[in-house]
């Protein structure tokens, strides 16, 4: 599903060298290079603040414990999405209330949220899933005539453009009150181990954030706030401040992966490609078809052609053992239920070529008679 091995080697000189040195100043944790990282990811984004932390999850769970909710307190989530987004709020006893997505585009439906919002109701987690924006500018109206916070997940979606309605163009994550994102090795821009960031413009949160990623100290030895233990080490941070310099260019490079693939694939009555939502930019964090067929039975074939493909995701959040739920039932949130039924991810990454996506291609439609 990815080459990270073929992504190194291009740039294993840089790599090698900002591990070394590392190595050599012996700084692991909270050294230097920590800020260097955060100061030139602020810049790209164009975000007043950074926090990097351990992983995508802290990420989330930081930034829902720096808002100050309290146990009972609702937060709306997608039911398609990633287990991580429901799991912080089930941690801080706060309440996930699950919303169904739209049938293109994959992210929380409008009309869904609007009907979920309760007087318990505090935030809207919108999960910019598989590398596109949710609709924010709708989302942010909404938030904004309830008096909601706004916490965007943009795991999949770090170098995705917003734009909106006047022109005005924002970075996923950026947007909200504040954003995560996920440093896994998989991502548009993936260290070597885990990591994670939260986005913020507002100072107060920020600081929050910082204190509680830092066992809820501003003063060493001295705890202001119940907190965690969340950073991201400094080898990690010298890798992703090499990688953040080609991250515009790997994600031309899965674009222009996706261009193939819609166009190998158009035509096809068995295949719905990934829909292009128009007010964002789509950084193809996974490219995912919806296959009418036995899914399952094209993913066992394309193994045996030695192509993986990834169901992402299998089992909506309703549906989990984990988080069953007397309020939902099987049937109630039907296209999260349908995706899960047809969704079928194929290898995308900076490193694929044509003779490659021209086997990958050639074999779906092989296999789907097309």
């Amino acid at each position: 599903m990815v080459d990270l091995k073929s992504q190194y080697e291009k740039i294993k000189p840089e790599i090698d060298a900002a591990i070394q040195e590392v190595i050599d100043t012996t700084t692991f944790v909270k050294g230097p290079i920590i800020n260097t990282f955060q100061q030139n990811l602020e810049q790209y984004l164009g975000v007043k603040h950074v926090i990097p932390v351990g992983n995508g999850t802290d990420a989330l769970q930081i930034s829902l414990m720096a808002l100050g909710l309290k146990s009972g307190d609702e937060v709306i989530v997608p039911t398609f999405t990633f287990i991580a987004s429901a799991e912080v709020i089930a941690l801080l006893g706060l309440t996930p209330v699950l919303v169904d997505v739209e049938p293109d585009t994959f992210n929380a439906s409008i009309d869904a949220i609007e009907k979920a919002i309760t007087p318990k109701t505090k935030a809207i987690i919108p999960v910019h899933l598989f590398g596109q924006c949710a609709d924010m500018e709708s989302i942010m109206k909404i938030a904004k005539q309830h008096n909601l916070y706004v916490v965007e997940d943009a795991c999949q979606a770090i170098g995705s453009v917003y734009t909106f309605f006047d022109g005005k163009k924002v970075q996923a994550g950026c947007i909200g009150d504040m954003g995560c994102t996920s440093f896994f090795p998989s991502k548009n821009l993936g260290c070597y181990g885990d990591g994670g960031a939260i986005f913020t413009d507002n100072d107060e949160l920020a600081e929050q954030a910082r204190v509680i990623a830092n066992h809820g100290m501003k003063v060493r030895y001295y705890h202001d706030l119940v907190g965690v233990n969340s950073r991201l080490d400094s080898i990690q941070a010298a890798i992703l401040n090499e990688k953040l310099k080609h991250l515009d260019a790997y994600i031309a490079a899965r674009q222009a992966a996706a261009d193939f693939y819609d166009k190998a694939f158009a035509g096809c009555k068995k295949i719905k490609t990934p829909a292009r939502y128009s007010k964002s930019t789509h950084v193809f964090h996974q490219y995912t078809l919806q296959i009418e067929g036995d899914r399952n039975a094209l993913q066992a074939a394309l193994k045996e052609k030695g192509i993986p493909a990834m169901i992402y995701y299998p089992v909506p959040l309703h549906l989990q053992k984990a988080y069953k739920d007397e309020r939902y039932q099987p049937g109630d949130f039907a296209v999260s239920e349908k995706l899960s039924s047809c969704v079928l991810s194929l290898p995308m990454h900076t490193e694929l070529d044509a003779e490659q996506l021209e086997y990958i291609t050639a074999n779906v439609k092989s296999l789907l008679n097309e």
